[in-house]
């Protein structure tokens, strides 16, 4: 009997077994189960792969299983996430009965063009830590396409150049169209999108009214005059933003040769003229450095030959001066801040560099408020052409660490256009860059412009600002 007892307790658990979600385990001798709770346990799944332009953000969902009556908090964490991307959980942690996430990956202006798997991680306590792979691409974004908000026409003239201060813009004029030449001066209001001609200044014998600037405490204006035997200075004093009074033509001299630009800039609290001349009649160019202290009477301070064949313009700045020399380079020179005794009447050059294909037409030294990066050059070059219609030339950017030696370490090309001019918004990074048959280009000029990825060289190992996703908006309209 007592035998039989113990099969029947025996056949009765297994079937109790068999039967139940839980396991059972016997004590000899007795009918009663004993339940073992079930094993806590998670597990984790993705969307897969997403996808992030520069500058902006991709995002998947992250789904967490419970199981066995896990209801502890989960952690999510991503690893393996690459230089210039971050990585966003929303919500970070899970609890109660939560089960998914949003993981926002970012990639910044610098993160590198590629495939990447990052791991996704969920951990809590007393469960395993488990992992899934998610997939980003991160991809160079398309320029924005910058919209034409309003024109002004000027049929009668071939308008060059272009000055603005405040809601007041000053054009000049080039060359001869139909009967008329260049040798006017317009002032507008640009308070709307549409420009407003207020006033119409003829500069007397000239061919070519080019640069025009305003100084910086917004008193005088002046105006670069070509051609040879005309050419000169037109300094106005500006009694207010929009009247002109003509303080001075100069005629004969050097400048008499053709100012081809002319940029104002004060050094040591004096305002200079910097003008570019031309060559003409056997005289080669030359850089002429004028005081405009007393403005109706310029007086000359230096006159330095440079250029092959060509000076085209300067660009100033803490007592330092860069020459645009055409197929001479970029010439850099102490006028009084670079610490080698140069002075305004007798510059003393620290160094040169002859960029890629040379015609160095115009230079902007870089200095960005928002990193304090001071040695960067953007040099535009303006190769063959028709003046108007069509050039080839590339913006290069050169590394001046050591002013003595700068080495150019990278470009930025537009395939069948040259840039002509440009000009730097730099509190924020922004180059913006006028082209005669590319329209204009918009260029990120913030940060670390000479190291990239090997992807990202030219052939000669150039950073190249295109697949570096430098290029931020065009415009390419009529």
């Amino acid at each position: 009997m007592i035998e039989r007892a113990v099969v029947r307790t025996a056949v009765r658990a297994l079937a109790f077994a068999i039967g139940s979600a839980s396991f059972v385990a016997c004590s000899s001798g007795t009918d009663a189960p004993v339940q073992v709770a079930p094993t806590p346990t998670i597990a984790l799944s993705t969307s897969g792969s997403t996808s992030a332009a520069r500058g902006a953000s991709g995002s998947v969902t992250i789904t967490v299983t419970r199981g066995g009556g896990y209801t502890g908090t989960i952690s999510l964490a991503a690893t393996g996430v690459p230089t210039g991307v971050t990585a966003t959980f929303s919500p970070s942690t899970l609890t109660g009965t939560a089960l998914s996430s949003a993981l926002t990956l970012t990639a910044t202006s610098t993160a590198a063009l590629a495939t990447v798997s990052i791991v996704v991680e969920a951990s809590g306590t007393g469960v395993a830590t488990v992992q899934s792979t998610v997939s980003l691409t991160v991809t160079q974004p398309l320029p924005l396409t910058l919209a034409m908000l309003g024109v002004a026409s000027v049929p009668e003239r071939y308008t060059s150049e272009l000055w603005v201060r405040g809601t007041t813009a000053y054009t000049s004029t080039w060359g001869t169209r139909g009967a008329n030449r260049g040798n006017a001066v317009k002032i507008w209001d640009v308070s709307t999108n549409t420009p407003v001609l207020l006033d119409t200044i003829i500069v007397a014998n000239a061919g070519t009214t080019g640069d025009v600037q305003v100084s910086d405490d917004g008193k005088l204006l002046v105006v670069g005059i070509e051609p040879n035997a005309n050419g000169g200075l037109a300094v106005y004093q500006l009694d207010t933003p929009r009247t002109a009074r003509l303080l001075v033509r100069t005629t004969g001299g050097e400048l008499q040769y053709g100012v081809h630009t002319v940029e104002i800039a004060r050094v040591n609290g004096v305002l200079y003229a910097f003008c570019s001349i031309d060559p003409a009649s056997g005289v080669p160019a030359r850089l002429v450095i004028m005081s405009l202290a007393d403005p109706a009477n310029p007086v000359t301070i230096s006159s330095t030959q440079l250029g092959s064949p060509y000076i085209h313009d300067v660009f100033v700045r803490d007592g330092l001066l860069f020459t645009a020399e055409w197929n001479d380079g970029v010439g850099i020179w102490d006028i009084g801040g670079g610490g080698t005794g140069g002075t305004l009447a007798a510059p003393k050059r620290i160094g040169r560099v002859v960029t890629v294909g040379g015609q160095v037409h115009n230079v902007w030294w870089l200095q960005d408020p928002a990193t304090g990066i001071k040695k960067y050059l953007l040099i535009g070059q303006e190769g063959p052409g028709t003046v108007g219609s069509s050039s080839i030339g590339d913006v290069h950017v050169v590394d001046m660490s050591n002013m003595a030696a700068p080495v150019e370490v990278a470009r930025y090309t537009v395939p069948g256009a040259g840039v002509h001019n440009f000009s730097v918004d730099e509190a924020n990074g922004l180059a913006y860059a006028a082209y005669y048959n590319a329209g204009m280009r918009v260029l990120d000029v913030r940060g670390d412009l000479g190291t990239c990825l090997a992807n990202q060289k030219t052939t000669d190992g150039r950073c190249d600002l295109t697949l570096m996703g430098r290029e931020r908006a065009q415009f390419t309209g009529n």
